[in-house]
């Protein structure tokens, strides 16, 4: 079995590391240079750093933090927001991403993502999808930071991405975030099943359990928190000696 990652999110508001509840309600949680060099001195085994507001007020990410991020972390770094462009996706890459998560403009036009795979490799995009479920069944996937539905499956638009080459899937569920009350299981799986690539869980991790969960139940390859790292309910080394009393491989 693969290593399982463990990875602390950093969503930014106007420079600073903010969290809410199913993307709403934000609060501040402290600066973001500052909390990726505590994150990568604790163990964590990748970053992903997400500027929340760039795509909704029609910016670019703000490179400079990236830039300070980078000189300060020597572990893979994602990076999200306001990315429209392979151009975009090129600044990043330079300003000392690893990895660039696209989520609005892949929607808008899905050709930056077989664009992206050809120029940079698919192994540097990511497709994020923030989804919430149907009265119905199913999830339909969100834009413009859970803004804007869009009347596409979240599981279908997964599988479309991977075949025009993303090369990861940051999977976001809207109920859940911030609730801390566990992740979307059922949309997890039904993701993590159909699809070749790795699938990170995101939204709604609350306790040490709730990361296994996406894990084994969830299949995911990796888990995304916010709340529980920010806010020191606990510390990365609590949540990998647990996932590892479960049996589940974790890098120390």
């Amino acid at each position: 079995m693969l290593t399982k990652r463990i990875i602390p999110c950093l969503d930014v508001k106007n420079g600073r590391v903010v969290k809410g509840t199913s993307f709403k309600g934000l609060r501040d949680a402290g600066d973001p240079v500052e909390l990726a060099s505590y994150y990568y001195k604790e163990g964590s085994d990748e970053l992903v750093f997400l500027d929340i507001t760039a795509t909704p007020e029609g910016r670019k990410t703000m490179a400079d933090i990236v830039e300070r991020i980078s000189e300060k972390v020597f572990i893979p770094l994602t990076v999200g927001g306001g990315i429209s462009t392979t151009d975009d996706v090129q600044k990043m890459l330079r300003a000392g991403a690893d990895k660039v998560s696209i989520n609005t403009a892949a929607v808008v036009n899905p050709r930056i993502l077989s664009e992206g795979a050809e120029r940079f490799g698919s192994q540097c995009i990511v497709i994020a999808i923030d989804a919430k479920r149907l009265p119905g069944g199913g999830w339909q996937v969100y834009t413009h930071s859970g803004q804007k539905p869009t009347g596409i499956d979240a599981v279908k638009w997964a599988q479309k991405a991977v075949k025009l080459g993303a090369g990861e899937i940051l999977l976001t569920s809207i109920d859940a975030d911030g609730h801390r009350v566990g992740y979307d299981i059922e949309l997890t799986r039904a993701v993590s099943e159909t699809v070749s690539v790795p699938v990170i869980a995101s939204g709604g991790a609350g306790s040490l359990e709730d990361l296994c969960k996406a894990l084994l139940d969830g299949k995911a390859d990796a888990v995304l928190a916010a709340s529980i790292f920010h806010y020191e309910q606990f510390t990365i080394r609590q949540a990998k000696e647990f996932l590892r009393s479960q049996n589940i491989p974790v890098r120390l």
